[in-house]
């Protein structure tokens, strides 16, 4: 059987990994860029780094006994993604530099064709895109963008020829990349412009710098309590008096990290419940808005011009730079890939709505069709990888269970509905519906959180092949 995976990130490495693990050989790994890791690899804006801790945030199959900190910055995570690939014999199965641009199943050859970059197709009978929910950078559309004759960039494609040193720099979003580079940005910039329209809530991140390397039992034992500690964070999303403690100790870490800077905490406190937004761990950045070339600006914007930005007092804020710090095109599932399934059927257009998929991996109508980080597969305060773990086992069951079956499977419709009907259900009232955020769509469907603690969704996507038909 031959299976085509997109991406090197994380997704994909545990896709491919698993399936050598079971057997499967025949694998061809799809990357647009010249190097793997994803996300990892794109982001590298000053002071990237990780907000789950490092013991977590790494495969339960491959322990890294030498993290350097108990977050780990961007250069040592990209590392030991190298250090996986080569370990399991990934490379091999990579083309570098070739990125799928369509994707249309055959219906009587029964398999996929993949029109790629290169110009060339590819046939295969298993596809497993593993792009990821946060690959696609997001710019909003402000009037007069295109006009300014400054450096703009956005934070996941970083401009380290430019220098900052003596610029005034605008920044534009307040979300978990901006938090990371902010207080690096404002030690070179003469001036930082902060511009926020929401403000996240903020715990301590209580990071520190390791020096020997770790024991395998005491590290199992600090996984299990980070897990833990994650899934804590997650309940107390959905649980009222439990989210009214964490704000107590959100609101405390705020107000000591502002007393600096009078004015400033009822800037950064935010106005919406606890959890609906995703929350940030720092210890540095709001201390480094007390700082006298930063100003956290809190009015809209409503233009740019080319030398600088407006806002809606009427003030006009002359800057060299822009950068976005306004992540990414969450909802935006698997595009810009155009992807036909049985009988011609566009599955962008399936998911006009909001996207929606069967534990976020397949879909009715797209036989042999594996999604990793799909629909509804976002945690809100655990580790992905716990979750990319599961599908990829569930990826495992499902190649096999081609292989035994002698056809193409495809999720029957019935079960793929009612299942979207009950995480819909779960979704309708829990706290990410009282705001608006990049866990939502326009019409306020919620299509990238899984409603539940991770163990929950380990439970739930348990391979049955009563859920399958022949396609």
């Amino acid at each position: 059987m031959r299976i085509a995976v997109i991406g090197t990130g994380f997704g994909g490495l545990a896709a491919t990994i698993e399936l050598k693990k079971r057997g499967h050989d025949d694998i061809v790994v799809f990357e647009k860029a010249g190097d793997v890791g994803g996300v990892w690899r794109e982001n590298t804006y000053p002071g990237a780094a990780c907000d789950v801790p490092s013991s977590l945030y790494s495969y339960s199959f491959e322990p890294n006994p030498h993290w350097p900190h108990k977050f780990s910055r961007q250069p040592a995570i990209l590392d030991y993604i190298h250090q996986v690939v080569d370990k399991y014999d990934v490379r091999r199965h990579i083309r570098f530099h070739t990125e799928v641009t369509a994707a249309r199943w055959d219906d009587e050859a029964k398999t996929w064709q993949l029109e790629l970059s290169t110009g060339e197709t590819e046939t295969v009978d298993l596809f497993v895109p593993a792009v990821g929910q946060l690959s696609r950078p997001s710019i909003p559309n402000i009037p007069g963008a295109d006009t300014f004759r400054g450096d703009v960039f956005h934070s996941a494609e970083w401009n380290h020829d430019l220098s900052l040193a003596g610029k005034r720099v605008a920044v534009i979003g307040t979300g978990a990349s901006a938090i990371q580079f902010v207080p690096e940005v404002r030690k070179d910039a003469a001036k930082v412009l902060l511009f926020q329209r929401s403000a996240p809530y903020i715990v301590p991140r209580k990071d520190f710098e390791r020096t020997d390397p770790a024991h395998p039992i005491p590290q199992l034992l600090n996984r299990a309590k980070i897990w833990t500690q994650a899934e804590w964070l997650t309940t107390t999303f959905h649980i009222k008096p439990l989210a009214a403690v964490m704000r107590t100790w959100s609101k405390r870490h705020m107000k000591a990290q502002t007393a600096a800077k009078p004015g400033l905490f009822e800037k950064v406190w935010p106005d919406y419940p606890f959890g609906c937004k995703r929350v940030l761990f720092a210890d540095d950045y709001l201390p480094a808005l007390a700082q006298p070339n930063v100003d956290l600006i809190t009015d809209d914007i409503t233009e740019i011009t080319s030398t600088g930005v407006t806002t809606a007092d009427g003030q006009h804020h002359e800057v060299d730079v822009i950068i976005w710090g306004t992540g990414f095109k969450a909802t935006d599932f698997l595009a810009p890939m155009t992807i036909a399934g049985t009988q011609g059927r566009d599955l962008h257009t399936h998911w006009k709505d909001g996207a929606h998929a069967y534990h976020g991996m397949t879909v009715p109508g797209f036989p042999n069709l594996l999604i990793m980080y799909g629909p509804n597969t976002n945690t809100g305060g655990g580790s992905i990888i716990y979750f990319l773990e599961t599908q990829a086992r569930y990826l495992g069951r499902y190649a096999d269970h081609i292989v035994e079956a002698g056809h193409a499977l495809e999720i029957r419709a019935e079960v793929e509905e009612a299942y979207d009907a009950r995480i819909q259900d779960q979704l309708a009232d829990s706290v990410w519906s009282k705001c608006s955020s990049w866990y939502r769509e326009k019409n306020g469907r919620i299509t990238t959180n899984w409603p539940s603690i991770s163990a929950r969704y380990r439970r739930s996507a348990s391979y049955q092949k009563a859920d399958y038909a022949s396609a």
